[in-house]
């Protein structure tokens, strides 16, 4: 199949017809044929016009993206496409890059850039806002495609997708998605502002129709009515990532798929490897045809699920409410649990967006003819029903019946709601704007009057008029403090450029459009002693500070250390209001917090632009590494089950910075292990996360390879830099939970040693087991190399520094590579 940019016109400014006759007829090559919409929007686009796309899903808005780039490369503009997500930017880039080639399609995400000279880019929200707010209207873009766009109403994200309509007179705009409501404010905006005529495309016929259906039956039944009726694959929505998954297994008592179709998922499934406890969960899960998909998942399993699904072979999947942006998973019916969610402040009824956003996902164009969306009523209302149709129409008995009440605080819904819900447009977007350092930053730092430029943001955005006056306020206190602080001068006359206003210092190159603060860990990286025997793990935490909070994790670690400390402080005698005192000062641990809190004070008075981020001081990788700990032993130890994917991101983030920011004369042989370990940790759990990162670097190669379900991990054992310390790690953890004398534990890891008499005759001899930096530095470790087994002994640490005691065992490496950890077989607690 040729590729797309081989149709473009010879011509510059090619005839709009010419343009739109060459793309039908390369889809046509392919087998497609437009739908009308999608021939009206393109119609619009050829004619350089703007368009808002709000058709339903699964009608084709990204074919019509894809036509729009080719408008743009026929006009020679640079054509820039957004997306909320950066799975999402990602995943554009490469379906980009298949139809475009790869020397013709970059991407920005802030954490990556590829190619970023090429006519057509892929970032998200943020970059496009940053470029639109340092260039203004001399940015070269002359189209952009703002996908998703319902995002400008989020609260905290909203102002990257207005910023782009305020800053980018010149470009033509094509704004899709299917949930936006009364577009009529936009299109009289970007007439306005652009001097385009902009064309709105709705309410197109959806070419999968739905129909809908209030079910007064028990979740089960409704399953196995939908079943044996033709309606699976049945997405069916929970609020949070415990209700699907413990749905998913109270459905195992149904009978979902055939012999066959068992055979056929476990000849899909093959050599997968389920490392994981939640792992292991879901093969039973999906074996049964039950899939479970949710953010917190690992990617492979989330693939994986996936996978399966398109094949068919998945009747039922639990998930979340997160099915509405990025998730490829091909349903024909989505079945709601509620119409009423958590959001984190109150329980609420479903908003029409949320519904639209979920139920648009049924049905399949080109699988189906037909999509159902259900919704089950209360639970208490469906036991209340079924009560009274035993009892029959005796009023009597009808009246006596004690009708069951819903719970407490339940926000409740009802056959009407979900009528009502079906009816509704989608809620008017509002804007999201807001002022920052980095928008003053920006604007000051480009040619021209930067006071005009930052009245226009300021009184010509979509803010009311009562907002727009804060924002006033709150710009010009930021620049009162740049003033004051020397990082603005200002002048009398404007100079050349045409500015009245000039920043005195260097700002970072694309200071707003990477990891903010990495030139702050890059400036606190020179307060270390290198000698220190902590640096490879301080390094660590600086790095650490400056990534975005897990909050999952550190919950759960908040509430590991506070649990700790109740019981220590019970065990101490202390009473029940000092006990409550002492607890608000209990943290998760924040090491270097006293270090890293007054450098970044120090650093943001010389480096403004910091000022809308916050160093964080935290340990998760630090925490890990020095509790010598597994993925797995991690998971276990905080109960992160239904976390594993977000404690994998967070690796994955903490090791590409490690590897990107830290500059190699500063990387000592210990904090080189320490990456490779990382590296390798992150690798053996899921490699997705750092194969993609990887494939970046060469996505021709990328576009080759045929995506495998069960993608082969490379031997553990191949990296023997990483490995080594995975061996020491494990060796380590033996000593640790020697020195806490947990027997138990340690008779899971080594059940045929004798724990309890070995610790009673070490501790004949020493009074403790030391566990500092030193005791687990790899002058304390001896391993033998040998083909196929390694001979180690851990040497202990003690008071009296003798090192008479160690534990002695041997790693199988074939085993290891089976399993993608280091394999001990301990042989015992020795003294020499």
């Amino acid at each position: 199949m040729s590729l797309l940019v081989d149709r473009l016109p010879e011509e510059i400014d090619a005839d709009p017809d010419a343009i739109f006759d060459a793309f039908v007829a390369w889809n046509a090559e392919r087998g497609l044929t437009l739908y009308p919409a999608q021939e009206e929007a393109l119609i619009e686009v050829v004619s350089g016009n703007n368009l808002i796309l709000a058709t339903p899903t699964g009608s084709g808005k990204s074919l019509v993206a894809a036509g729009a780039h080719f408008t743009a490369l026929t006009r020679d503009q640079r054509t820039f496409y957004t997306a909320p997500i950066k799975a999402l930017v990602s995943e554009k880039f490469f379906d980009l890059c298949a139809v475009f080639g790869t020397e013709n399609v970059g991407m920005m995400t802030g954490d990556a850039s590829v190619n970023p000279g090429a006519p057509i880019i892929c970032c998200t929200a943020e970059i496009l806002a940053n470029v639109a707010l340092r260039d203004g209207a001399a940015a070269d873009i002359g189209q952009v495609v703002m996908d998703e766009f319902h995002f400008y109403a989020e609260p905290d994200r909203g102002w990257a997708w207005q910023v782009p309509l305020l800053e980018l007179p010149k470009v033509q705009f094509i704004l899709m998605s299917a949930t936006l409501g009364d577009v009529t404010m936009f299109k009289d905006d970007l007439t306005r502002r652009t001097g385009r005529e902009t064309a709105v495309v709705k309410h197109a016929e959806r070419p999968v129709p739905l129909v809908y259906s209030y079910r007064m039956t028990p979740l089960h039944e409704t399953l196995e009515e939908m079943l044996s009726t033709g309606q699976a694959p049945v997405y069916v929505v929970h609020f949070t990532q415990a209700a699907a998954m413990e749905r998913a297994q109270a459905l195992m008592s149904i009978n979902m798929a055939t012999k066959a179709e068992k055979e056929a998922i476990a000849a899909m499934i093959g050599g997968f490897r389920f490392t994981t406890r939640f792992g292991r969960a879901l093969s039973r899960l999906v074996r049964h045809g039950i899939g479970v998909h949710h953010a917190g998942m690992l990617p492979k399993y989330r693939r994986l699920v996936e996978r399966l699904a398109q094949a068919g072979l998945l009747k039922v999947i639990c998930g979340t409410d997160t099915l509405g942006v990025g998730v490829n998973v091909p349903i024909r019916t989505v079945l709601f649990t509620a119409l009423s969610k958590y959001d984190g402040n109150k329980v609420r009824r479903l908003r029409a967006r949320e519904f639209h956003q979920i139920a648009g996902r049924a049905g399949r164009a080109g699988f189906d003819t037909i999509g159902y969306v259900a919704c089950q009523a209360p639970e208490h209302d469906i036991e209340n029903a079924k009560a009274l149709a035993k009892i029959g129409d005796d009023p009597k008995r009808r009246r006596g019946y004690a009708r069951k009440k819903p719970p407490e605080g339940f926000v409740g819904w009802s056959e009407d709601t979900f009528v009502k819900l079906q009816e509704a447009e989608p809620e008017p977007l509002n804007s999201r704007f807001k002022v920052s350092n980095a928008m003053l930053l920006a604007v000051i730092n480009r040619p021209g009057d930067c006071f005009q430029a930052m009245k226009h943001l300021l009184t010509d955005n979509h803010e009311d008029r009562k907002w727009q006056r804060r924002h006033i306020s709150q710009a010009i206190a930021i620049y009162r403090s740049l003033l004051a602080g020397g990082i603005v001068e200002q002048f009398s006359e404007p100079d050349e450029q045409g500015r009245r206003a000039r920043l005195t210092i260097e700002l970072q190159e694309d200071f707003a459009l990477n990891q903010a603060l990495s030139t702050f860990a890059l400036a606190a990286f020179d307060l270390l002693d290198r000698e220190s025997p902590s640096y490879a793990l301080d390094m660590v935490s600086i790095v650490e500070s400056i990534l975005d909070d897990p909050r999952q994790i550190l919950s759960a670690q908040l509430k590991k250390a506070r649990g700790e400390a109740v019981a220590q402080m019970k065990a101490d005698g202390i009473e029940y209001e000092e006990r409550m005192e002492q607890l608000a000062e209990v943290m998760y641990p924040m090491p270097l917090e006293d270090l890293l809190l007054g450098a970044y004070e120090t650093y943001r008075r010389g480096h403004p632009w910091v000022g809308d981020y916050t160093v964080s001081p935290k340990s998760v990788v630090r925490d890990m590494f020095e509790r010598a700990m597994t993925f797995s032993e991690y998971i276990q130890f905080y109960e992160l089950a239904r976390s594993e994917g977000t404690v994998l991101r967070y690796l994955a983030d903490a090791y590409r910075t490690l590897s990107r920011t830290v500059p190699e004369h500063l990387k000592t042989d210990d904090l080189v292990d320490l990456i490779e370990w990382l590296g390798e940790l992150v690798r053996q759990v899921d490699s997705s996360l750092i194969d993609e990162w990887e494939k970046l670097t060469n996505p021709e190669a990328a576009l080759e390879q045929q995506e495998q379900l069960d993608v082969k991990v490379r031997p553990v054992t191949a990296n023997v830099r990483a490995f080594r310390v995975l061996v020491r790690n494990a060796m380590f953890r033996l000593v640790e939970l020697c020195a806490l004398e947990k027997e138990d534990e340690l008779e899971e890891l080594a059940p045929d040693v004798d724990w309890g008499a070995a610790l009673d005759a070490y501790y004949a001899d020493h009074e403790e087991i030391l566990t500092d930096a030193d005791a687990r530095g790899p002058a304390l470790l001896r391993i033998e190399e040998e083909s196929g087994l390694w001979k180690v002994r851990q040497t202990i640490k003690d008071p009296a520094g003798d090192g008479d005691w160690g534990i002695d065992a041997q790693v199988d490496l074939a085993a290891s590579d089976e399993e993608g950890r280091a394999v001990l077989h301990v042989q015992g607690l020795n003294r020499l």
